[in-house]
């Protein structure tokens, strides 16, 4: 089983009854996973090749007992920045991401443009909320209004604006 956030992957592996770290190889690549049993190295229990890269320095796992259940909970940091996967290795059946409820995030978190972006749609929507021109309504307005203060020759008063 898997979880994933934007930045991180969380991986949880049922082990053999009585498993201990010191019976596992677990090797955690940029672009790889092998976990494998050390008595039946020949044999690993998942070997493949990651959806994504992840940065393997980041990365860790450990065990967990649960009653007589060993547990293997490895969590991978994604590498290539903020991301949904659709699988956890390549050529298992892939997810819908567009499925995937997303997590809060902060937008000190987003890059310059989609800040922009996310802002002033916020903006907009409180805007509507209230009653009020939205950021492409107020432009508007404005530049009319620069036309008439520009044309002051003009008789605006049977204008309509759209």
């Amino acid at each position: 089983m898997w979880t994933q956030t934007l930045d991180e992957v969380t991986v949880t592996i049922p082990l053999p009854m009585g498993t201990t770290a010191k019976m596992l190889d677990v090797q955690i690549k940029a672009s790889e996973f092998k976990l494998a049993l050390k008595a039946n190295a020949d044999e690993p229990l998942i070997n493949g090749k990651w959806f994504k890269k992840v940065n393997s320095s980041e990365c860790f796992w450990n065990i967990e007992r649960e009653g007589e259940k060993s547990i293997l909970n490895v969590t991978l940091e994604k590498s290539e920045g903020k991301n949904w996967w659709t699988a956890l290795i390549q050529g298992d059946i892939e997810i819908d991401t567009q499925k995937v409820e997303p997590e809060n995030s902060k937008l000190s978190d987003l890059d310059g443009e989609t800040r922009s972006t996310v802002e002033k749609m916020m903006y907009d929507q409180a805007q509507k909320q209230k009653g009020l021109p939205t950021s492409e309504e107020q432009e508007k307005q404005s530049k009319i209004q620069q036309f008439m203060s520009a044309h002051p020759e003009m008789d605006f008063s049977k204008a309509k604006f759209c």
